[in-house]
């Protein structure tokens, strides 16, 4: 058999065209899924690309930044257009800001908003990035942020996950319990721990090792008492796993969630804002969206 060594050549730009309708794509299916949460709560809808024209005007064509603010304006129609289309009662608005992304979205959130960016994509619902831009906005966030995962496949689990590291996460596991309750679906409490985090490298006594695990279990607890009295009708299921990756457990538990419930953390010894290494992988693999809620108070740097 003879192998066809003729080559296809590509027209110029085909390849980056490609990319730029693939992550259009998914920011499209981010900007429905926050439709569809708009809609339960019954909240209205704001739909923001940032292409930062402020800053190119020093080097870029007054036609060229007039080109990209044309195609973002474009953008913003047609989103919004197909939102309306398939939730014709919800509020929608728009917002073209010539700023860089990361504070524009901030600034949009504001206080009480919730930042939803898709897991690549150019705008949305507050945005539609993850990468660079996403993952500074998930760290830097003081509202919670909703990167929008895994959600191709169209199956509800009717379970909400939320991930408890101890007593400073009850404030996580009551947005998660909301998340729930507006879900109708039921709230898993999950705590993993990594006992050679716990115990160090040489564990040398069993007993030891039970003394851990009951510590951990015992945080677990405190935290999934407290969420059962404050939502009596929801169906509460706790548990606690010990591993050596606490984000691949997480991961593998989001095949089966809705929705992923964290504490947004900052990793130790570092400044400014950053995310641990947990959050950052799950941000990555996990198969549900995951909505980070920026931890407030002591721990809040653990």
């Amino acid at each position: 058999m003879r192998r066809n060594h003729e080559r296809h050549h590509r027209q110029p730009g085909t390849g980056l065209r490609h990319r730029r309708c693939r992550r259009l794509r998914a920011g499209r299916r981010a900007a429905l899924w926050a439709a569809a949460e708009a809609t339960r709560r019954d909240s209205p809808l704001c739909i923001v690309h940032a292409a930062d024209t402020d800053s190119r005007v020093l080097y870029s064509s007054a036609e060229s930044i007039e080109r990209v603010r044309g195609a973002g304006h474009e953008l913003l129609r047609e989103t919004a257009a197909v939102i309306a289309e398939q939730y014709p009662g919800l509020r929608i608005t728009t917002e073209f800001s010539r700023s860089a992304p990361v504070p524009s979205l901030h600034r949009t959130a504001g206080l009480r908003g919730t930042v939803v960016v898709g897991n690549r994509g150019l705008g949305g619902f507050k945005s539609l990035m993850l990468g660079s831009v996403g993952l500074k906005v998930a760290a830097g966030a003081t509202t919670p942020v909703i990167v929008v995962r895994g959600i191709d496949n169209g199956n509800e689990t009717g379970v909400v996950l939320a991930a408890v590291r101890d007593e400073h996460d009850a404030e996580c596991a009551r947005y998660a319990a909301r998340e729930a309750e507006i879900r109708k679906a039921s709230l898993r409490l999950l705590h993993v721990w990594n006992i050679l985090e716990s115990a160090g490298l040489a564990v040398t006594m069993l007993d030891d090792v039970e003394a851990i695990a009951g510590e951990h279990v015992h945080h677990l607890i405190a935290v999934a008492d407290r969420i059962r009295d404050e939502f009596p009708d929801l169906n509460v299921q706790a548990d606690a796993e010990k591993s050596l990756t606490v984000a691949g457990v997480l991961v593998e538990a989001s095949r089966h969630a809705d929705l992923l419930v964290m504490g947004g953390r900052r990793s130790p010894g570092y400044i400014g804002p950053t995310l641990g290494r947990a959050t950052h992988s799950l941000l990555h693999h996990a198969h549900c969206p995951v909505q980070l809620i920026p931890r407030q108070g002591p721990g809040s740097e653990s």
